[in-house]
């Protein structure tokens, strides 16, 4: 440790540089989990009725025209629905709705935990988050093991609240101010 008169300086030993591989895929998860995003969940109509995933790979695209986007992975059990769909909402959460992204992780068709309603679309709309954006699939691109899916936000909401976030394996707040 350096000290001077105005700072502290810890030196921290230098991490192993990794490539990623299929023998240190947990060890690349962590890294990313680093990075703190928000919780969404996204709802869409199904072709067995509503159904919502929890998603942190929420972006925004651009402004004009107003674009965002998440990411499918292709192993879900509940690929084929999101990734047909033509209409999607995208829900960001509040900070004590932990137990509401947790359940739609675990069950698609975990509505009975929240309150909601179906727009004219058919898409299903979570009651009392923080924010809710509501698009049309503009664009899917293929990636890997997820297909990238772009929506053009027809209209939103952005209600008061602090904003549940997830990192490192857990989950925590951020007020938004607003």
């Amino acid at each position: 440790m350096t000290t001077t008169e105005d700072t502290i300086e810890v030196q921290r030993p230098r991490a192993e540089m990794l490539t990623p591989s299929a023998d240190n895929q947990r060890a690349y998860r962590n890294a990313l989990g680093a990075f703190a995003t928000g919780v969404t969940i996204i709802t869409a109509n199904g072709s067995n009725g509503p159904i919502g995933m929890t998603v942190n790979s929420f972006a925004s695209v651009s402004l004009d025209p107003a674009l965002v986007l998440w990411s499918l992975a292709k192993s879900s059990g509940r690929y084929p629905s999101f990734a047909e769909a033509k209409h999607f909402a995208i829900h960001v959460l509040e900070r004590d709705q932990q137990d509401l992204a947790l359940a739609f992780a675990k069950d698609g068709a975990a509505f009975h935990c929240c309150e909601w309603e179906l727009d004219a679309n058919g898409v299903p709309l979570i009651e009392n988050t923080v924010a809710r954006f509501d698009c049309t699939t503009s664009a899917a691109h293929d990636a890997g093991d997820h297909l990238i899916i772009v929506g053009q936000v027809h209209s939103f909401v952005k209600n008061h609240g602090e904003a549940l976030v997830f990192a490192d394996g857990a989950f925590g707040g951020f007020h938004t101010g607003g």
